[in-house]
């Protein structure tokens, strides 16, 4: 087991990876797929922070024996011996553990374990970086889990209740680079007034309704969307809406 082989303690420079390494170590019977890429994240992420100092190089290089010792023993596993495979495995596990997560938040029920839920599952999220960029949808779903973790469990400890769904997340995600917000309201502008539709969390909320619903309700929540994708800025030539959502539509259609 890899478990066998005894780690170092954690440096200090590495404390960045010390919750996908507990990840890792929760998952080693439960899941060894997600504990083997958790711990591959953490050797990928260790190697860019400090692989020079001896404390470093001697966590990362029994980190790296831990991995082959892994691979060895999960060597017919699909997951582990292609990537596509080992990225759809994460992806749908980190998905798995945010809509439970969200599914209790929605329905009031605010507990230890949803918490860690929201939390395993930005960490999650992380992981899949080993396979290459996250799409949009992974990334919004990243932050919407790591800051609702965060949300809950601050208010919890303060004795307080918290909001279900992203009530005052708005504000946060403004704050982003990536995010483009309208500096007009001019109401002569169609496209002016489905600014709001590019916001992270109507896009959220779309993309999660789109994987919760049956295919006749996709279908019509996409007719629905047409004439709004289909609408184009006088400035640019094409709105901001289809250059955030037309890839995520056709994943659904």
């Amino acid at each position: 087991m890899a478990s066998e082989q005894v780690l170092p303690p954690l440096p200090q420079q590495f404390k960045l990876v010390q919750h996908h390494m507990r990840t890792a170590q929760e998952h080693e019977k439960r899941d060894p797929v997600v504990a083997y890429f958790c711990r591959l994240y953490a050797m990928q992420t260790g190697m860019k922070i400090d692989s020079k100092t001896p404390e470093c190089r001697k966590f990362l290089v029994k980190l790296m024996d831990q991995l082959e010792i892994m691979k060895k023993q999960l060597g017919d596993n699909e997951s582990i011996t292609q990537d596509v495979v080992g990225n759809a495995h994460i992806e749908n596990y980190a998905y798995k553990m945010f809509l439970y997560a969200d599914t209790e938040d929605r329905a009031g029920r605010f507990h230890k374990n949803m918490i860690k839920s929201f939390y395993t599952a930005s960490l999650l999220y992380d992981v899949l970086t080993v396979f290459g960029e996250l799409t949009e949808e992974n990334i919004q779903h990243r932050k919407y889990a790591k800051w609702k973790a965060a949300y809950i469990h601050n208010c919890l400890k303060n004795g307080e209740t918290p909001n279900s769904g992203p009530l005052g997340m708005e504000t946060e995600f403004e704050n982003e680079d990536d995010v483009s917000l309208p500096q007009s309201s001019d109401s002569n502008n169609p496209v002016a007034d489905c600014h709001h539709l590019t916001s992270p969390t109507f896009r959220l909320q779309l993309l999660i309704t789109l994987r919760q619903t049956s295919l006749p309700f996709k279908f019509l929540l996409v007719l629905t969307l047409q004439p709004i994708l289909q609408l184009k800025c006088p400035a640019t030539q094409c709105c901001p809406v289809p250059r955030q959502y037309s890839q995520d539509l056709r994943a659904y259609q």
